[in-house]
């Protein structure tokens, strides 16, 4: 296949159909094709901004059967999804491997996507966070992913369906415990937009009593972390127990580094119980 024939990922609004690029509507208009997760969909969109595109539906079901065939006949596809950017919890990422394994040039534009701005808006740490995308619906894989979430020590993302929110929301609570800060996004940027920010008892609570509409993210904050006095108090008693075993010396720092204490303590943990011949060494 040419090396000329590409595909352009196209970030399309989450909600306010103000927040296109300009940039993506210029590739939306030059493409040869713009294939779709919903063309009825798309329309509305092209419709507002007078693009007069050819439109090819391509979404979960039809994407092995027809992306080859579209990315083959046409030079330059653009391809959109529902909301946000394609390959984001959407067939996008499918469409993404067909066309490398074709030798087909990929570009992604930036711009809108859902689990940002709703991760921004909770008030929950950003530096560090995971997207979990949707959650299995039920399985030990449903519950490894909770127990992940449980013990993250970073901000987790998710997304839901309104029908299922309340019942995730309690499984959480379940699996993080109550108290564990969360917050729930929906509508993002439409005019019923809200964030509803608190632990994850209250928000299960609010959901079950008022189910909600519309597209949903969930937040959820970190597990708390022991602070430095109960982490070093808890290391200082694991020792206790260790040389009160016989594990001593240079026998105690490795064990105690293996268990993940700092070098330095462990080195100065293994002072205070020698081995017989008196030190770590």
């Amino acid at each position: 296949m040419s090396a000329e024939r590409r595909l352009t990922l196209v970030p399309t609004p989450v909600g306010n159909l103000g927040d296109v690029t300009q940039r993506a509507l210029e590739v939306l208009a030059l493409a040869d094709v713009v294939a779709a997760e919903d063309t009825r969909h798309s329309r509305a969109l092209l419709d507002r901004y007078g693009i007069e595109a050819q439109l090819e539906r391509l979404d979960a079901h039809t994407m092995e059967a027809r992306a080859p065939g579209l990315l083959e006949r046409y030079p330059h596809v653009a391809y959109v999804t529902d909301a946000g950017t394609p390959g984001i919890s959407d067939p996008g990422g499918d469409l993404v491997r067909i066309a490398l394994e074709l030798g087909v040039a990929v570009e992604v534009l930036p711009g809108a996507t859902a689990f940002v701005p709703a991760l921004v808006e909770s008030g929950l740490p950003t530096a560090r966070f995971t997207f979990e995308g949707f959650l299995p619906r039920k399985g030990g894989e449903r519950k490894r992913r909770l127990e992940a979430i449980a013990a993250a020590t970073a901000t987790s993302v998710l997304y839901e369906s309104p029908n299922r929110l309340a019942a995730t929301l309690a499984d959480l609570a379940a699996a993080c415990g109550e108290a564990r800060a969360a917050s729930v996004s929906r509508e993002l940027s439409k005019l019923h937009h809200e964030t509803r920010r608190g632990s994850l008892e209250a928000l299960a609570a609010h959901f079950a009593a008022t189910p909600p509409r519309g597209e949903i993210v969930v937040v959820v904050g970190p597990a708390p972390q022991p602070d430095a006095g109960e982490q070093a108090a808890d290391l200082a008693l694991t020792a206790e127990r260790l040389a009160g075993a016989g594990v001593r010396g240079r026998l105690l720092r490795d064990a105690l580094s293996a268990l993940g204490a700092p070098r330095n303590e462990a080195y100065r943990l293994a002072l205070d119980h020698p081995d017989d011949a008196g030190g770590p060494e």
